[in-house]
């Protein structure tokens, strides 16, 4: 079935790094950093075997939806866009169809400070924007998770809520959240 991801066309390029949509070929690089326990403390889904990651990362769903980031070849974080509809009255729902989309990202590590995940997350907005045309972006993440929101205000998202222990981490404690968002004409009218 075909994708919104799939009229861009891949690998598209920064100054440094190349951005391609991901393959089961990516499940070993992509394991090597999702498994740290610095990187899985934030994420959704932290599977305890590759096989299990294996599994979650080729589903029909998130394959398609997943990006994975190279530096010189090299696999050294995966992004995700999920692209939706917009909430819309009925009169004019199909107006709404696919304009919006969530985005989330992972970095190994060991390539951490030097703006490649800044770089990564600014070709995926504009993306976004000027080849699939959407109209706005939004991420989430835990508020504790600093380096996450951090990320989401250096590549000009705005925070659009707070919310206090609504969500649930895995160690079973509830934590604050933070969503962040940008406008396509927000991103034009700083460029």
């Amino acid at each position: 079935m075909a994708t919104p991801l799939d009229t861009v066309a891949w690998p598209v390029r920064t100054a440094r790094l190349s951005l391609r949509a991901a393959a089961a070929t990516d499940v070993e690089p992509t394991w090597r950093y999702r498994r740290l326990a610095s990187v899985n403390h934030w994420i959704t889904r932290a599977p305890t075997t590759v096989d299990e990651y294996r599994a979650a990362f080729n589903h029909p769903v998130r394959l398609p939806k997943t990006l994975v980031i190279e530096h010189d070849g090299e696999v050294i974080g995966d992004l995700m866009l999920a692209v939706s509809d917009a909430w819309a009255q009925a009169e004019v729902v199909e107006h709404a169809r696919g304009v919006q989309a969530e985005l989330g990202w992972a970095l190994h590590p060991d390539h951490a400070g030097q703006g490649y995940a800044t770089e990564a997350v600014r070709e995926l907005i504009r993306i976004c924007f000027e080849d699939l045309g959407l109209r706005r972006v939004t991420a989430s993440c835990f508020a504790a998770n600093e380096s996450s929101w951090r990320l989401m205000e250096r590549v000009g998202m705005r925070r659009e809520q707070h919310t206090v222990r609504e969500s649930l981490h895995r160690s079973g404690v509830w934590l604050d959240g933070l969503c962040y968002a940008l406008l396509a004409d927000e991103w034009r009218s700083r460029l």
